[in-house]
C-alpha cells in the first residue's frame, strides 16, 4: 500500500511553505538535501504562480468593479438627462391642455397632442434600449433561429422613423437567412433610426441588401458627418455617443444593443466610410444553406 496523502503538513514527512497559507508535502519517505532544495525551488515558482493568479483575479474583480461604477454612472447621466426630458416634455403639454387659463385652438391642441406622443415614443424607445442592454450583458438573450427572408423583417425594422427618410432596396431574390426575427428587427431598427438621425435633412437614408459569398450583407447608408476611424470602434460600445445629432440625442445604446443582437444571431456588425462622405453601418447575417453546412449531418452526430 502506497502512502496515503496528507491533510495537514504535519502528517508528511516533509513539507516546504507556497506562500503564506500553503505548503507543498510528501509522504513516504525523507527527502536528503539536494533534493529538499529542488523540492524549495518548485515551491518558489508555485508561489510565484499562486501569486500572479491571485493579483490577475484581483485585476479582473477591480476590472468589473470599475465597468458596474461606469454603467451606474451612465444610466444615472441617461435617467438624470435623456428620461427626464422627454418626461418633462409630455408634462409641459398636459398642463399647457389642463390649463383654464388659456383657450387652444384645435390646431394648437394637435400640436401638444403630438409633443406627448412623440415624447412618450421616445421614453418607450430609450427604456427598450436599457432593459435589452441589461439582457446582453446578463447573457439571457436566447435566439429563436429560422429561415427568414429579409423583405419580411426589414420593412417592420423602419416603423420608428418618419415616412420617406428611408430609401429601401432590398431584391426578392436573396437568399434566405438563418436568424432570430426579433432580434434581427431590433437590431437594423436601433442601425437605421442612428442613421436617420445624423441623416442631413431632406437627404434619405438608404437600406440595401445584397448577398456576398456566404452570408447576405445589410447595408445602412447615411450622408452625415461620418465617423473618424479612431471612433469607428467606439460607437458601439455602451453609453457612447459621437457627436451631436440634428434630431435629438439618446443614451448611447442603439448601437451596442444592435451589435450586441447581431452577435447573438451569428452575424456581425461593423462601420465603415460612405463614399463620399457619411457613414455606412454593415450588418452581415448567414445564409440558411451556409448554416445547415456546419451542422453535422447524421453520419457525424455524436452518440
Amino acid at each position: 500500500v502506497g502512502p496515503r496523502p496528507c491533510a495537514t503538513p504535519d502528517e508528511a514527512d516533509v513539507d516546504v511553505p507556497v506562500g503564506d497559507h500553503m505548503a507543498l508535502t510528501l509522504s513516504g519517505r525523507v527527502l536528503p538535501a539536494e533534493d529538499r532544495r529542488v523540492l524549495a525551488a518548485f515551491a518558489a515558482q508555485a508561489a510565484v504562480a499562486v501569486d500572479r493568479r491571485r493579483l490577475r483575479q484581483e485585476a479582473d474583480r477591480a476590472k468589473r468593479l470599475a465597468e458596474g461604477n461606469r454603467i451606474r454612472t451612465a444610466l444615472l447621466a441617461a435617467v438624470s438627462h435623456d428620461l427626464r426630458t422627454p418626461l418633462a416634455g409630455i408634462k409641459a403639454a398636459v398642463t399647457s391642455l389642463r390649463s383654464d387659463d388659456v383657450a387652444w385652438s384645435e390646431e394648437d391642441e394637435a400640436e401638444l397632442l403630438q409633443a406627448i406622443e412623440e415624447g412618450a415614443d421616445r421614453l418607450d424607445h430609450l427604456v427598450g434600449n436599457l432593459l435589452d442592454m441589461s439582457r446582453l450583458q446578463t447573457g439571457t438573450v436566447v435566439p429563436i433561429i429560422r429561415e427568414t427572408d429579409l423583405d419580411e423583417v426589414i420593412p417592420m425594422a423602419l416603423g420608428g422613423v418618419p415616412d420617406g427618410s428611408v430609401e429601401l432596396d432590398i431584391p426578392e431574390s436573396l437568399p434566405m437567412v438563418d436568424v432570430d426575427r426579433g432580434l434581427l428587427e431590433r437590431s437594423v431598427a436601433n442601425v437605421v433610426e442612428n442613421a436617420v438621425k445624423y441623416a442631413p435633412p431632406g437627404e434619405r437614408v438608404l437600406v440595401a441588401a445584397s448577398a456576398m459569398a456566404d452570408r447576405v450583407e445589410v447595408r445602412v447608408v447615411d450622408r452625415g458627418p461620418g465617423v473618424p476611424d479612431e471612433a469607428k470602434t467606439r460607437i458601439f460600445e455602451p453609453f457612447q455617443r459621437y457627436g451631436d445629432t440634428p434630431r435629438g440625442n439618446g443614451v448611447g445604446l442603439g448601437l451596442a444593443v444592435a451589435r450586441g443582437f447581431a452577435e447573438a444571431i451569428g452575424g456581425s456588425l461593423h462601420a465603415e466610410d460612405t463614399p463620399g462622405g457619411g457613414l455606412t453601418m454593415v450588418l452581415a447575417l448567414p445564409t440558411a444553406s451556409q448554416r445547415r453546412a456546419q451542422q453535422p449531418g447524421p453520419s457525424q452526430a455524436s452518440t
